[in-house]
């Protein structure tokens, strides 16, 4: 096999079962590590099993709800389904914890960050083709829709903590963006433009190229334990030039305090005078 081949190797690999499975994996001991996710697993297990199935075919739901699909289209994937509920049923209910203490091993743990990147790669890619099968040439619907199924389950994150009876509006990934949802983003765009043969390189070439820079990028993120995107200095640069105009809400309202604070000044300093003369009136005429 010669090297210039591996991209295109690498391209046709199954996803199912054992990326798909590395997915379900990550995605379940993602749920279990949020506060409160065990709890709910006790006082209502079908709760806690929707979260779960939220946290793996979010992407799924999201898109079909995009192209006016029915959103429950991933239960007719009856096997997918059924491993990924053993994967929540086994992270949530083993004796010991066990299978949980399994996967939190750091080598094990790293191999299925991996492989969950590579399916993430996968997901935009599809999302980006079935757009384009609804809407020819829609740009922005294809990078919508690729977004939303490579990224479906943080997109989603607020309904999926509703379900489990936490409301943090706080969170939406709108408002700051983890960066899966940025690099989802970026890819979204990358395979909207080949699709499209705006940019120059072969499908299998950018498949390859991205994933390993995703599997690269999260692996070091893990092992450094930083949750700094690789993208700040550059979102750093575009915020100043772009936007550096605008005063940060902090500033604003400790200039607007200050202002405050001075007009009330300006507006007690006449009454304080007004008796002062009254003071000096009253002296005058005692002397």
């Amino acid at each position: 096999m010669e090297l210039w081949q591996v991209p295109l190797l690498f391209s046709r690999l199954p996803m199912f079962p054992f990326f798909d499975l590395a997915h379900y994996v990550a995605s379940v001991m993602a749920l279990k590590e949020q506060r409160g996710a065990v709890e709910v697993s006790v006082r209502s297990p079908i709760a806690c099993w929707f979260s779960a199935m939220l946290y793996c075919f979010g992407g799924s739901v999201l898109s079909s709800l995009m192209l006016a699909e029915p959103p429950v289209a991933f239960l007719a994937k009856g096997t997918n389904v059924l491993l990924a509920s053993s994967v929540w049923y086994l992270f949530f209910y083993c004796p010991q914890d066990l299978f949980y203490r399994c996967f939190a091993f750091l080598p094990l743990r790293l191999l299925v960050a991996g492989m969950k990147e590579v399916t993430r790669t996968w997901k935009i890619t599809a999302g980006v083709a079935h757009a384009d099968s609804h809407f020819k040439d829609a740009w922005l619907v294809m990078v919508a829709v690729g977004w939303a199924r490579g990224a479906g389950g943080g997109l989603i994150s607020n309904f999926e903590q509703l379900v489990r009876g936490v409301w943090k509006p706080e969170t939406n990934e709108l408002l700051k963006m983890s960066y899966p949802v940025k690099v989802t983003l970026i890819g979204a765009v990358l395979f909207t433009l080949q699709h499209s043969q705006y940019l120059p390189i072969a499908k299998h070439n950018l498949v390859f190229l991205y994933t390993i820079f995703l599997i690269v990028s999260k692996v070091t993120m893990m092992l450094t334990r930083s949750s700094t995107s690789p993208f700040a200095p550059f979102e750093a640069a575009l915020g100043h030039m772009f936007f550096g105009l605008q005063k940060t809400p902090s500033k604003v309202k400790g200039e607007g305090t200050a202002s405050s604070n001075g007009s009330s000044a300006c507006d007690q300093s006449p009454p304080e005078q007004h008796r002062d003369g009254v003071k000096k009136r009253q002296a005058k005429k005692t002397e």
